[in-house]
């Protein structure tokens, strides 16, 4: 079991370190990379060096630090500030106008695109400055769009739900086609979910209507902003490409099985949307390379806790991953003899707290299996089990230490991810598990 104690000492390590020391999160994370090293005695030196270079060639810690690096370009050459002209002259009448539009946002995009990362990084973009700028807190508006990322997984046809049903275990079970239904029902009690926390958060933050003096007229705002629309065309170039008639034609003629292997939107949005930024903002940003320099080094302290945060979480998941815990896990499952209601619970905590230093696909191929099958196993349908067990996967976000879309989504606000674990916990994590055991038992339809 020292895969188990493994994750357990590595969360603790990271949560005292944060929690009951009060340090830095970043300081937190290399305490729980070495601290998960430990487990994998005379191979550690081999593990870490390992585990650190998958890590920063890992396509997601890049793409963080580029997304920290265009929000601060975007603010820069001033094009932030006339989108949220036009956003506002349109919608900044009505109160928590931008935390809808998030909210509602993440769902639509999480329908089509199913990456966590790339859903808090589109939509935060764009909607955490405007959030900010009717008085919504920085680390609110992370919270929030980190909390709405998680919906491209309860919506089909996300990596983890092929993940689930194409393993050995859960395939037997039930059949693709057989799930979309269910999981679309599932992904709506999430939407309603979400819903719910925006209309909490936005009356707790005190967000207000923009007040009519403040609003410029449409006429004027899409004069002056009109352009700042290109964002959302170049954002959708890799989402085109990598989805539906585009995404089959382009394998056709790259005889790629998976266009995705040659066009990763997590790599390639940031790429776009930086692009974009330099062409929308050239009047006022440097024209020399001095000035170029200069920018780059004012922007260096927002990659500080942010970019160790991300780096040394992916680096100690990597570590985990190497000491057994994935079969470590399924044999305690496997061996449990609980009343459904118990077993429901046992598996949202084992599958969630999984989830915490792991993605959610990761996390679906180390335990989602295996919870599929014991709950199949204590009388719940199939395809009911499917849906719990990746409602449960969605809060890669939302428990210490965090996944991508956390730090996305704090990059994009410039803010310790540490300020957002309480409410994370509190909003998104507690009540996804809530939901998914409700699945589970029956009492939620799906």
């Amino acid at each position: 079991m020292i895969g188990v104690w493994a994750l357990l000492a590595y969360l603790a390590v990271i949560i005292g370190w944060t929690t009951l020391a009060k340090r830095s999160v970043g300081e937190g994370m290399i305490l729980g990379f070495f601290t998960a090293l430990l487990f994998t005695g005379t191979q550690a030196l081999s593990v870490g060096w390992a585990a650190l270079y998958d890590a920063l060639t890992d396509e997601i810690v890049y793409a963080t630090m580029v997304f920290v690096f265009m929000g601060y370009l975007l603010d820069r050459g001033g094009v932030l500030d006339r989108l949220i002209n036009l956003l506002n002259s349109l919608l900044g009448r009505y109160r928590g106008g931008p935390a809808y539009v998030s909210t509602i946002s993440s769902a639509g995009l999480g329908s089509i695109v199913h990456n966590q990362a790339a859903i808090a990084a589109t939509v935060g973009s764009v909607t955490i400055p405007w959030m900010e700028r009717t008085k919504m807190d920085r680390s609110t508006a992370a919270t929030l769009v980190a909390g709405n990322a998680g919906m491209g997984i309860t919506f089909p046809f996300s990596a983890s739900m092929f993940v689930l049903v194409g393993s050995a275990t859960v395939g037997p079970l039930l059949d693709i086609q057989e799930l979309v239904a269910p999981l679309l029902i599932g992904g709506l009690w999430c939407m309603l979910h979400r819903l719910i926390v925006t209309v909490i958060l936005v009356r707790k933050s005190g967000m207000s209507a923009v007040e009519p003096e403040n609003r410029l007229a449409v006429a004027t705002a899409f004069r002056q902003g009109g352009a700042t629309l290109l964002l959302f065309v170049a954002v959708a170039i890799p989402l085109i490409l990598t989805s539906g008639a585009a995404a089959e034609t382009a394998a056709a003629w790259t005889r790629l099985e998976d266009i995705t292997d040659a066009v990763s939107i997590i790599f390639w949005i940031p790429v776009v949307l930086t692009l974009a930024g330099i062409i929308l903002g050239l009047a006022k940003l440097p024209r020399t390379t001095s000035g170029w320099w200069t920018l780059l080094e004012s922007s260096a302290p927002r990659f500080g806790i942010v970019g160790i945060t991300v780096l040394f979480a992916f680096a100690g998941a990597n570590v985990l991953a190497t000491t057994g815990l994935p079969e470590q896990l399924t044999g305690l499952l496997g061996d449990l003899d609980l009343p459904l209601w118990a077993l429901a619970i046992l598996v949202g905590l084992i599958v969630i707290a999984v989830a915490a230093p792991l993605s959610s696909t990761a996390t679906m191929a180390a335990v989602g299996t295996v919870g599929v099958a014991a709950l199949v196993a204590a009388g719940v349908p199939a395809t009911t089990a499917a849906v719990a067990v990746l409602v449960f996967s969605s809060c890669e976000a939302a428990v210490p230490p965090g996944g991508a879309p956390l730090y996305v989504a704090c990059g994009i606000a410039d803010v310790d991810p540490f300020k957002t674990f309480a409410r994370l916990f509190l909003y998104y994590a507690l009540p996804l598990l809530a939901i998914g055991v409700l699945i589970a038992l029956g009492i939620l339809p799906v």
